[in-house]
């Protein structure tokens, strides 16, 4: 009998321990989940390089977010992405937000944290040049996308900031943003605005020669931010917080290591690329200082980029930066 008594006992004794080791190993699976977060991007360019590098160092997974970024080329489809609540957030030119703004949407675009200060493209011609000045756009047709996105926008504005008459130039608005290198490749327009790796991959398989680069000339603006429905940031400050804690590491890292340690380790987002093609061109977004130092957007660049908006007809007035831009990272 008290054998049976004391197998019984055992019994139950590795029952419970059984269970409590289940209990532990669940729990540590739900406590370690990650958060999924659908992020569009407007473009996949080396231009982000500190956006993949957060992804590919596992910053994001280190602080408890899964981040599945999906391509969708154009501002303006991004905006609609994040609105439709196909995605959480969206990553795209800041100008985006203040047209959904300036909409009277109630639940509206907020900017949370800022990546890029200044424009990524380079203007791309198709004849060689010892001797380039923007003169030579004059009576020449150049490429530079929709009239109303950030590239076109801020081309203008470099323009305009280098005395430049635009009357004088022959500006194509009508091919897509995607498709601007491949209607260039195909024989349209004399000049084309590009951003890595386009530029270089042309250059490198001899379609054109990179000449200028328009940050340059257009000053610093929040050339692409990321965004998320107002509402969505006000019930998910913890997501917010994590992914510009995330983004900052990216920026701080991109700052600190040189090129080719970065082209290293981000070569998977661009596996048609080699090594030293992609150091090359995050040297040149190094040299132009296209990246914010971190991702706190200031009044005074979001000023800068309402200031050509208005100047160009596209923004009647002000819109309040307190409403539009919420910074999650605190200077």
């Amino acid at each position: 009998m008290k054998k049976k008594s004391i197998i019984v006992i055992i019994c139950l004794i590795i029952i419970v321990g059984i269970s409590f080791i289940l209990f532990k190993v669940f729990n540590k699976e739900e406590d370690t989940a990650l958060t999924k977060v659908r992020l569009a991007e407007v473009t996949h360019s080396s231009f982000y390089t500190p956006l993949y590098v957060a992804i590919e160092k596992g910053y994001f997974e280190d602080e408890g977010l899964d981040i599945e970024l999906i391509l969708t080329p154009g501002a303006d489809k991004v905006s609609a992405a994040v609105l439709s609540n196909d995605v959480e957030i969206g990553f795209a030119g800041a100008e985006s937000a203040i047209y959904v703004y300036d909409q009277n949407e109630a639940d509206y675009l907020q900017i949370f944290a800022g990546l890029t200060k200044r424009d990524g493209q380079f203007i791309v011609a198709r004849d060689s040049y010892d001797d380039f000045s923007l003169e030579d756009l004059y009576g020449k047709e150049i490429l530079v996308g929709r009239s109303t996105g950030m590239p076109a926008l801020n081309f203008l504005n470099g323009l305009k900031n280098m005395g430049i008459d635009i009357e004088k130039v022959n500006i194509n608005y009508s091919v897509e943003f995607a498709a601007l290198s491949g209607s260039f490749i195909g024989g349209t327009g004399d000049f084309v605005n590009l951003f890595e790796p386009n530029a270089t991959s042309l250059e490198e398989n001899g379609y054109g020669q990179v000449v200028a680069s328009v940050g340059e000339m257009s000053g610093e603006v929040p050339y692409t931010a990321f965004y998320a429905r107002k509402s969505y940031i006000s019930e998910n400050k913890d997501v917010i917080e994590a992914f510009t804690t995330a983004i900052n590491k990216g920026i701080e890292y991109t700052t600190n290591n040189d090129a080719t340690t970065v082209a290293k380790d981000i070569i998977e987002q661009f596996p048609d690329t080699d090594v030293d093609e992609l150091a090359t061109m995050i040297d040149r977004y190094k040299e132009y200082d296209c990246w914010l130092d971190n991702p706190y957007i200031s009044e005074e660049i979001f000023t800068n980029l309402e200031d050509f908006l208005i100047d160009f007809e596209l923004l009647e007035a002000y819109v309040p930066y307190a409403d539009l831009v919420n910074n999650f990272y605190h200077e």
